[in-house]
C-alpha cells in the first residue's frame, strides 16, 4: 500500500494533523489508530476545561474529540482502527498489524502522533509488596469513567501532575476520601487552575517536598508511609508518618511513546524524550514529522491541536515540493533555567512564516524576563510575574523576528 501522508495515532494530535494536511490540499491521507475508536485519551477525560483556546468555550474531552472526529469524517479522510504499528523504517516503510493481518505501507511523509504513557510504579522504586490497590492515575481514570469501576475508597495520590489532580476531584465526586496528594518537588507539576479547582475546593491537602517511601499491605494496600525530602530529593527518614488507605494512585510523569522513532534511529532528546525537530517539526529523517505529546508533553490539548495542524501542513509542503535539500540549521540553546525548548533547530532558509517556540522552565521563578537572543540582539523579551514547570510557555514570533532567527549564527532562550 502507498499513501502520500501517513499518520500514526488517531488521538487529538493525529486528528488535527490529518485536518491540517487535507486543508492544505492533500487528499491521500491515512490514519492508523490502535484503539477501537478515534479520539485517544480524550475519550476518558470526561471533565471540562478543554477547547478554551480553540473553540472559546469549555468542553469535555469527548466533546472536544468529537468535533475533530466530525471534521475528519466530513473530509472523508481514511482511517483504520484496531491497527497497531509495530515498525517504522528509515525509508518511510511502515509495518502494522490488525485483524486483516500484516499491513505494509510506504508513505511520502509520515507524521508520528503516538501520544504518551504514564511512568509505572517500577520507575519510582517504592518499597512494599505487589499488593492490589496500586494504579496509575490514568488507569484509575479509565476504570472510573469508562468501565464504571471504583478502584478504592480511601486514597493517597503520589504526584501532583494534572491527571493526579483531576483524579483527586473525580474520586471525591464518586464518594472516596482522598487523604493526601504528595509531591516530591517543592512545587506542583500541575496547572494552577487544577490545584485550585481539584484540591483547594475540596480541602484535599497537598504535601510538597514529600514522597511515599513504603507501601503497606500484603493482599491489598492498607496504608502508605510518607516522608519529607531534602534539597537533593532524598527522604528524611525522621519525618516518616503513616496514612491509612486502601488505594495509591501514581501520577509520576508521562513518557512520549517513541519506540517507533527509536527503532528508526531518529534522534531523540534526552530531556523531552521526544524527537529532536526543526521548526517544521521534521525529525532527523527527511519526511518524518512529530507532533503532540509524543514530541513533548503539553499541558493543554489546544496547543496539541495547533502544533499538529502545523505538522500536517508541513508534511504536505514536503510531499509537494519534494524538498530533500539539506538546509543548514542552527541549534537553539537554553540556559539552566529553561529546561527545554521545541523546536531545537531553526532552518536557514527564506521562509518568513511565524515560528512558535514551546518551552518549560526548570523551577519556580518570579519576576523574570523570558528572552530570546539572536547573536547579540534580543528579539523577544517579556516579563513574567511567575513561571512554573507545570505551565508550558508558548512564544509566537512574527515575520521580522523569524528572518533574524533564520539568519542567526547563535540562538539562545533564557531567563533574566
Amino acid at each position: 500500500m502507498n499513501v502520500k501522508v501517513l499518520i500514526v495515532g488517531g488521538g487529538p494530535a493525529g486528528l488535527a494533523a490529518a485536518i491540517g494536511a487535507y486543508d492544505k490540499g492533500e487528499k491521500d491521507i491515512l490514519i492508523l489508530e490502535r484503539e477501537d475508536r478515534l479520539g485517544g485519551i480524550l475519550n476518558q477525560c470526561i471533565h471540562n476545561g478543554f477547547g478554551l483556546h480553540t473553540f472559546k468555550e469549555e468542553l469535555t474531552g469527548p466533546e472536544y474529540a468529537s468535533r475533530f472526529i466530525d471534521e475528519v469524517k466530513k473530509r472523508n479522510i481514511k482511517y483504520l482502527l484496531n491497527t497497531t504499528v509495530i515498525r517504522l523504517e528509515e525509508n518511510k516503510h511502515v509495518i502494522a498489524l490488525n485483524e486483516s493481518g500484516v499491513l505494509e505501507i510506504d508513505a511520502d511523509a509520515i507524521i508520528l502522533a503516538c501520544g504518551c504513557r504514564e511512568r509505572p510504579r517500577g520507575a519510582v522504586n517504592i518499597a512494599g509488596a505487589r499488593c492490589a490497590g496500586i494504579y496509575s492515575a490514568g488507569t484509575a481514570q479509565k476504570l472510573v469513567n469508562i468501565d464504571g469501576f471504583m478502584p478504592g475508597k480511601e486514597v493517597v495520590i503520589l504526584g501532583s501532575g494534572d491527571i493526579g489532580l483531576i483524579m483527586a476531584r473525580r474520586m471525591t465526586f464518586e464518594g472516596a476520601k482522598v487523604k493526601a496528594v504528595c509531591e516530591l518537588m517543592p512545587y506542583s507539576s500541575g496547572l494552577n487552575r487544577n490545584i485550585s479547582q481539584c484540591l483547594n475546593d475540596f480541602d484535599i491537602p497537598l504535601y510538597l517536598s514529600t514522597t511515599v517511601v513504603e507501601i503497606l499491605g500484603d493482599d491489598r494496600v492498607t496504608g502508605v508511609v510518607i516522608a519529607n525530602v531534602d534539597k537533593n530529593l532524598k527522604p528524611i527518614m525522621e519525618t516518616k508518618r503513616t496514612i491509612k488507605c486502601d488505594t495509591l494512585l501514581l501520577s509520576v510523569g508521562l513518557l512520549p511513546e517513541n519506540e517507533l522513532a527509536r527503532g528508526a534511529n531518529i534522534d531523540i532528546s534526552r530531556i523531552t524524550r521526544g524527537a529532536n525537530v526543526d521548526d517544521k517539526l521534521m525529525t532527523s529523517i527527511d519526511g518524518v514529522f512529530e507532533c503532540g505529546n509524543v514530541l513533548h508533553v503539553h499541558d493543554l490539548v489546544d496547543y496539541v491541536s495547533e502544533e499538529a495542524k502545523l505538522a500536517g501542513e508541513n508534511a504536505v509542503n514536503y510531499v509537494r515540493n519534494n524538498d530533500n535539500k539539506k538546509y543548514d540549521k542552527v541549534f537553539v540553546e537554553v540556559d539552566g533555567n529553561v529546561r527545554y525548548v521545541v523546536p531545537e533547530m531553526i532552518i536557514k532558509n527564506n521562509d518568513d512564516s511565524p515560528i512558535s517556540f514551546k518551552l518549560r522552565v526548570s523551577n519556580v521563578f518570579k519576576d523574570k524576563y523570558l528572552e530570546i537572543k539572536c547573536d547579540d540582539e534580543i528579539i523577544y523579551s517579556k516579563k513574567k510575574t511567575i513561571l512554573t514547570p507545570g505551565e508550558m510557555q508558548n512564544i509566537i514570533l512574527k515575520e521580522d523576528d523569524v528572518i533574524k532567527l533564520r539568519n542567526a549564527k547563535n540562538i539562545m532562550v533564557y531567563l533574566r
